[in-house]
């Protein structure tokens, strides 16, 4: 006979309290760990089609490690070194274009940059305080990174968890469904088909859409001419994972580095202006639907205010968690209003009696 509600009901939140604890508790030690499992997640499509073009699984797994080993090589060799200089640069400048802009305004608008005004003292001390602390912010960017994620312990785990997780996939799997409760097994299984469906249609479509769109905004920055086109691009891309946000910060970067840059050449602005119009046609209408699809149901607010309620708990191993904790959530949401509009507080006492009788 099936545990009686209530009792499922606490067994089932005590086991959520015990799971956000481990995540509090233990926060950067299970990141590599976390990385690994979604790095493991997002490749295991790759690998099961691979097992189908007659590969075994330990093959398929060191095909896509080797793969994957060659790309980080060629990133970390030639794109990574250039992130870094163009970042030093762009911060390194910021002073003289704010300068620019301070000259430009006292030229055009003179009225509104007198000196003592709003603006005027704005700008003078955005100017002081980059000129100040912006060599000290781009080598603390450039080194936090590496201390939150313990730069050596990272690239040593990440591989080797992502490796063998990615190779005992399936089996993890089978074995985690021989645990499932026999009364609710059925049901948990349908469950969790849904939370992989929306997850593999955000997830690894999502990170398809950032790669994709960095590499068109920066490919296509450079070849325009745009100064620190590849660290606009970088950062348009990567953020697309936020809806809107990688648009509207790599858009109004971009723009406005090109009209510092390319001041009274109209056609190279606009040039620039016509990278980000195309490139947001395109994930509009081509990339995101055709790689994260429309029947997700994550909206961009809760997806948002997943990210900001996470980061600020858990930190930086919130933030990576946000979007999958976020999918689940939204799925069983459903779930349970699904079973609330069938139940009868909401249908009231006559769903156990039917409609009433005609007179």
């Amino acid at each position: 006979m099936a545990l009686p509600q209530k009792q499922q009901v606490l067994y089932w939140g005590i086991a959520a309290l015990v799971l956000f604890a481990t995540l509090w508790g233990l926060g950067s030690v299970l990141l590599p760990f976390l990385v690994g499992g979604a790095i493991a997640y997002f490749l295991d499509p790759l690998a099961d089609r691979l097992e189908k073009w007659g590969m075994s699984r330990v093959w398929a797994t060191a095909t896509i490690a080797l793969a994957a080993t060659l790309i980080f090589v060629v990133l970390g060799l030639a794109v990574i070194p250039v992130l870094a200089h163009q970042l030093v640069q762009l911060v390194s400048s910021a002073p003289d274009m704010a300068t620019q802009l301070q000259k430009f305004i006292a030229q055009h608008f003179p009225s509104i940059n007198k000196r003592g005004s709003m603006i005027n003292e704005t700008l003078t001390s955005l100017g002081d305080a980059v000129k100040a602390r912006g060599g000290e912010l781009a080598q603390t960017l450039l080194t936090s990174a590496m201390s939150v994620v313990n730069f050596i312990v990272f690239i040593v785990v990440v591989p080797v968890v992502a490796f063998y997780m990615l190779l005992d996939w399936d089996r993890m799997i089978a074995k985690v469904d021989g645990w499932l409760p026999l009364d609710h097994a059925d049901e948990i299984r349908r469950i969790g088909r849904e939370i992989d469906r929306v997850l593999s249609g955000f997830v690894r479509g999502q990170v398809s859409v950032c790669l994709i769109l960095g590499t068109f905004y920066a490919a296509t920055l450079m070849i325009a001419g745009l100064n620190f086109g590849l660290i606009a691009g970088a950062i348009a891309g990567g953020l697309t994972f936020i809806p809107y946000v990688g648009a509207i910060i790599g858009g109004s970067l971009s723009i406005g580095l090109a009209l510092y840059q390319f001041w009274g050449d109209w056609f190279s602005i606009g040039t620039i202006v016509s990278i980000f119009a195309v490139g947001q046609f395109l994930e509009g209408n081509v990339i995101t639907p055709k790689l994260v699809g429309n029947s997700i149901g994550l909206h961009p607010l809760w997806l948002i205010f997943a990210l900001s309620a996470f980061g600020t708990l858990f930190g930086f191993v919130g933030m990576l968690v946000a979007v999958p904790v976020a999918a689940v959530i939204g799925v069983l949401a459903r779930y349970v209003l699904d079973r609330y509009l069938q139940g009868r507080l909401y249908l009231g006492v006559e769903a156990d009696h039917g409609p009433p009788a005609e007179p």
